[in-house]
């Protein structure tokens, strides 16, 4: 890809009268598949500014900016490069995200004893500083359990430890978080091994998220943001909330991309139940988001009809369904969106009879046109599927999850048993039972990965459940806007936001897209362009 005659001082202001600048990209393939129904797929666009004016031919490319006068500022010759539109994230914790990619990333640890020589080392490395840690998973050690807070307190050589399980509805602490807040003893979740779920884990992470400066969160958020462009997002949906991260951490992140735009989009939730005008003075699209019914499977905190197959607990319920009714009923008169995290089959049930009743008292159509959401959705039962479609409900999914944790051998089968694992994440059924499916990442739960992410629902490890790889990359793309009620958008053709990306690919698939082999390298991403302006190139 070739960049040629670029003029950097042009730009569209859209306020000061400037000339928008116009953006040339010529010699490719342009995924745009409505717009010459039946003809080669086009090779050409045009920009001006942060919108789209043309998708053709080079020659009509060409012949377009000789009749309206045009001078193209960049002109980029792709090669035979792929044009895209950009991702939508959308499920992401911003934060939390570079915490993990500047931390210590315990993702790929095999064992207890390479988790606690991993914990030494940076505590070493960082003379004697916390050690803020991700990504464990016991289920994948042989000695199958999380690190206990004595081995912790040695590896750490006394020093603060918090280490969030890969689920982040858990964690290992040590023994100098717990004196530095010894309320943690007393929240329902503690054990004196130093594993904390439910309320002492949302303590102990408040405390670690508490002690980080303005700088320091700021540089995490500074790159997490960086490494979504580089993987071709160009919006991300930031679900913050009391639980999950603070007030202030979205401020900061909605003040970071204010001042320095060159960013991916942010589009922000904030889960509180009953905060609809918390969620208005954040400058929160909803109250929406992960607003907790319950926990995850990782963890035995997902609240479920039947006890867990490996331990004798049914997980815990955290709202009911006259809760999420009330909650439903507020935002909808409001015209914000709900949403609510979601993942076991008790909990999807509360939500859902929620949202039922909830139409009962404000009508279905007004329901529909607020466009609530639930967050995993992964035990979905025929009959909330229904209820969902006829109440325009979108499921925000993360396709990762079936692929590290699905199948007959994976987590989700120690957890609850293969029969019960087999029947989750039913995109397929999903898709046409009619609800909308916008994918994500809950990062860091899983990586950012958008390419990786289509790949995983294409492959379901049920193949009754997989969808095809133009539906799965719609739901990647038009899906996020949609759900994020910004129709128009995801799509390259005239009138739309210039948002785009621009990929490497080795073959393409009939269809235009690229084609995805079960394993393999993934398209490289060269360029990330949001509505103009190019937040990421090679």
């Amino acid at each position: 890809m070739h960049v040629m005659g670029t003029l950097s001082d042009v730009t569209d202001t859209g306020t000061n009268g400037a000339t928008p600048a116009i953006t040339f990209l010529r010699g490719g393939r342009i995924y745009a598949p409505d717009s010459n129904p039946g003809r080669a797929a086009p090779s050409a666009m045009i920009a001006r500014g942060a919108v789209i004016e043309f998708v053709g031919s080079d020659d009509g490319a060409t012949a377009f900016l000789e009749r309206t006068g045009r001078m193209p500022g960049e002109t980029v010759r792709l090669d035979g490069a792929l044009v895209t539109p950009a991702f939508v994230d959308a499920h992401v914790h911003t934060t939390s995200t570079g915490l993990a990619l500047t931390g210590l990333d315990l993702t790929e640890v095999t064992s207890l004893t390479d988790a606690l020589a991993a914990v030494e080392a940076y505590a070493r490395r960082n003379r004697g500083g916390a050690v803020v840690g991700h990504g464990w998973d016991e289920t994948r050690w042989p000695e199958g359990r999380p690190p206990s807070r004595e081995e912790l307190d040695r590896a750490s050589y006394g020093g603060v430890v918090y280490l969030s399980r890969v689920d982040v509805h858990s964690a290992a602490i040590s023994s100098a978080l717990l004196a530095a807040a010894p309320e943690i003893r007393t929240r329902p979740g503690y054990a004196d091994s130093g594993h904390v779920s439910r309320d002492a884990h949302h303590v102990a992470r408040e405390v670690v998220r508490g002690a980080l400066t303005t700088g320091q969160r700021q540089a995490a958020q500074r790159a997490a943001l960086r490494r979504a462009a580089e993987l071709g997002i160009g919006a991300i949906h930031e679900l913050a909330g009391p639980d999950i991260s603070s007030e202030d951490d979205l401020r900061s992140l909605l003040e970071l991309v204010g001042a320095e735009p060159m960013h991916p989009e942010i589009i922000p939730y904030w889960g509180e139940l009953g905060g609809v005008e918390r969620a208005r003075e954040l400058g929160a699209l909803g109250a929406a988001g992960d607003l907790f019914a319950d926990g995850a499977i990782g963890s035995h905190t997902a609240c479920l009809r039947t006890a867990y197959a490996d331990l004798d607990t049914s997980g815990y319920a955290y709202l009911t369904a006259s809760q999420v009714r009330d909650h439903a009923v507020a935002c909808t008169r409001a015209g914000v969106q709900a949403g609510f995290h979601a993942i076991g089959d008790g909990a999807m049930e509360a939500v859902v009879r929620g949202f039922e009743e909830a139409a009962g008292i404000v009508g279905a159509p007004a329901m529909r046109q607020v466009r609530h959401r639930i967050e995993h959705a992964e035990m979905i039962e025929p009959w909330m599927v229904a209820t969902m479609a006829g109440l325009g409900v979108y499921a925000s999914v993360q396709p990762a999850f079936d692929r590290l944790w699905g199948g007959s051998g994976g987590m989700y089968a120690q957890r609850l048993g293969p029969a019960r694992a087999l029947t989750l994440n039913p995109y397929a059924a999903m898709q046409a039972g009619g609800v909308a499916l916008a994918l994500g990442s809950d990062s860091p739960v899983t990586p950012l990965d958008p390419w990786g992410t289509v790949r995983a629902a294409v492959f379901h490890h049920v193949p009754e459940q997989r969808i095809s790889l133009i539906d799965a990359f719609a739901a990647h793309t038009v899906g996020g806007w949609r759900a994020a009620r910004r129709d128009g958008e995801g799509v390259l053709e005239p009138g739309a936001p210039a948002t785009f990306a621009v990929w490497q690919v080795d073959e393409l698939a009939r269809n235009g897209l690229p084609h995805l082999p079960v394993d393999g390298a993934l398209p490289t991403c060269l360029r990330t362009v949001v509505r103009g302006e190019t937040i990421f190139a090679i």
